[in-house]
């Protein structure tokens, strides 16, 4: 599914007007980012080709050894359908999210993931503010993993249970189908915190990063 398929107009109002009311009390700047994927993930095609030519050849095998009658013995129809075979395993793991995901390992979602985290973190200038401030709230779908990133200024005076607690909401949210739900909840906790910690707005705040949802 294409990521802008993913919300509505009034989703969208809905976390740009939550981003709005949680940073109404606070000095920080609240930054929700959603890709559809974090990473290509290439390998997936050759081990879904490596995967689906090895079964093909398994069962060349056995049908030459318990069924006869459905044998092939012909060596380049053998090497054909094996690699045919294997192309449409290839096929498979790149257009099917479900294979592509299982023929992939979590330590390469999750390296993945976090550097895409930290690149929409700099291309979205989230440690661009006065006091460094900034909290991102990154959602990768395929990988079906949530980050919160919090700029120096907020990180070393909120514990990091505070952000995984979050993380776990978010993530049983968008597990139920509650996408918005999920996200406009955690940025209106995001304010909660840092409205607990201190980080009041002053008179002369400025909005110095825009309210909306960023979609990549």
């Amino acid at each position: 599914m294409s990521i802008q398929r993913r919300f509505s107009k009034a989703d969208l109002d809905r976390i740009k007007t939550a981003v709005h009311q949680a940073e109404s009390k606070i000095s920080g700047e609240i930054v929700p980012v959603f890709v559809e994927k974090s990473g290509q993930y290439s390998l997936a095609s050759y081990r879904g080709f490596l995967a689906f030519a090895g079964l093909c050849f398994l069962v060349i095998i056995v049908f030459d050894r318990y069924i006869p009658s459905l044998a092939i013995y012909d060596p380049l129809f053998i090497f054909l359908t094996v690699t045919l075979f294997g192309l449409l395993g290839s096929l498979a793991a790149h257009f099917i999210h479900p294979i592509k995901r299982f023929l992939v390992s979590q330590r390469l979602l999750d390296q993945a993931t976090r550097r895409r985290a930290e690149n929409a973190f700099l291309e979205e200038e989230v440690f661009n503010t006065r006091h460094r401030t900034g909290i991102m709230i990154f959602v990768s779908f395929f990988e079906r993993e949530v980050i919160v990133m919090a700029d120096r200024g907020i990180s070393k005076v909120v514990d990091q249970k505070e952000w995984d607690k979050m993380v776990r909401s978010i993530t049983e949210n968008i597990r139920m189908g509650k996408v918005t739900d999920g996200i406009e909840a955690a940025i209106l906790r995001c304010g909660e915190i840092l409205f607990e910690k201190g980080f009041l707005k002053t008179v002369d705040d400025v909005n110095e990063l825009r309210d909306d949802l960023r979609i990549e």
